[in-house]
């Protein structure tokens, strides 16, 4: 397997994740509603509690509007509920005025203490069919206006989309004082990987077979190159730990045993990323996955038959797993977000089985991303800009 090159320092330790179904994403059965488990706050604020309590180091807060709790609304709120774990809060480039996004991400990384992460999402808006080289160019934009409000005394851009000229940036002075929180980006299309290489520092990438996904990690660094700069790697990849393989197969099974495809079909449909690139490629990975739905030996597509976007889980026992997420380490991945089905049951089951057995860290602390005052032991080698 072909190793993408980086520049982390302590490979061996690693930031792992967990998410908040924030869009209704959680379920007893894939595809079945269960009131218990809709997307609440409560709900959403319980998974959250459990992973910081298993160790997790950051917790993904999605976003969509069809269904679901506001995202960085719940974050805010989170903030004064948690001690410990970081938020991956999802932005979409556009849907907010650049310079008040950038206010108010400044405000929730003042609010969190710097334990702010965002996922950058380049998408349509509800009701809205962009065209794809405008979505993008307007995702670069807000994104560079995003860096200089937290990098510069002032603000001058002048864009196809955006123009703004001597606008003071001090309301939008993060706490992360070393180029704000960290940019993570997922997306499969050429103007995707520009986008990553030029301006974010972590790519994620969905669950695939290990060849495929090397190949990714070998097209984003070479966008990233072209502009001087080196990307950290992660893996959004649903999870099934059990003491045996067999106990982790017959829950996978179980999981789907009430699902009607035709609406498993319309969760995927409904989604706004029903028709990208990176959704393609998970259908490709479940129309090459054998008879009981495996890809690879311990990934599992049969997740994808009842949500759009990440569409696979790691099935094992606690060894097989811990050795899947080694594999992936060498392979230069650092950054996981793991979920699983339901979400607070299976952070509690990967939590007391894998959690103690890996060696983990934040990565805001290892690129440096927190006050000079605050007591830290970096884990990296600082800013990668």
């Amino acid at each position: 397997m072909t190793v993408v090159p980086v520049t982390s320092a302590d490979l061996d330790a690693l930031e792992v994740s967990w998410f908040s179904a924030l869009c209704s994403d959680d379920y007893a059965f894939l595809g079945v509603p269960d009131g218990e488990l809709r997307s609440s706050f409560s709900h959403c604020r319980d998974i959250v509690q459990t992973a910081e309590a298993q160790g997790f180091r950051n917790v993904l807060a999605p976003s969509s509007y069809q269904v679901g709790q506001d995202t960085l609304s719940f974050v805010a709120t989170m903030s004064q509920l948690t001690t410990d774990i970081n938020f991956l809060a999802a932005i979409r480039c556009g849907e907010m005025q650049p310079i008040m996004l950038a206010r108010t991400i400044a405000t929730l990384d003042h609010m969190l203490q710097g334990r702010l992460t965002l996922n950058v999402i380049s998408s349509d808006f509800p009701g809205e069919v962009a065209d794809s080289a405008f979505r993008y160019k307007r995702s670069h934009e807000v994104v560079e206006i995003l860096r200089q409000c937290w990098t510069r005394d002032t603000v001058d851009f002048d864009g196809e989309v955006y123009q703004f000229h001597g606008l003071s940036t001090d309301p939008a002075r993060p706490y992360q004082n070393n180029g704000g929180p960290l940019l993570y980006f997922g997306g499969y299309s050429p103007p995707a990987l520009d986008l990553c290489g030029a301006q974010c520092d972590v790519y994620l990438m969905w669950p695939e077979p290990k060849e495929q996904i090397a190949q990714r990690m070998r097209d984003v660094h070479a966008r990233a190159e072209a502009h001087g700069r080196t990307l950290d790697y992660g893996l959004r990849v649903h999870m099934i730990v059990r003491d045996t393989e067999a106990e982790a197969r017959e829950y996978a099974e179980y999981l789907v045993s009430k699902l009607d495809d035709e609406y498993g079909k319309m969760i995927r449909d409904r989604a706004h990323d029903s028709i990208s690139l990176g959704v393609a490629h998970q259908a490709k990975a479940r129309e090459l996955a054998d008879k009981f739905g495996y890809v690879e030996p311990h990934l599992w597509t049969g997740i994808g038959r009842a949500r759009s976007g990440c569409g696979a889980a790691l099935v094992g026992s606690t060894d097989q797993v811990l050795s899947e997420i080694e594999a992936y380490r060498k392979m230069g991945i650092r950054a996981f977000i793991f979920s699983g089905y339901p979400h607070i049951d299976e952070a509690v089951h990967f939590g007391t089985r894998v959690m103690p057995e890996l060696k983990t860290c934040s990565l805001p602390h290892a690129y440096g991303r927190v006050p000079a005052t605050t007591p830290q032991t970096p884990l990296g080698t600082g800013d990668r800009r």
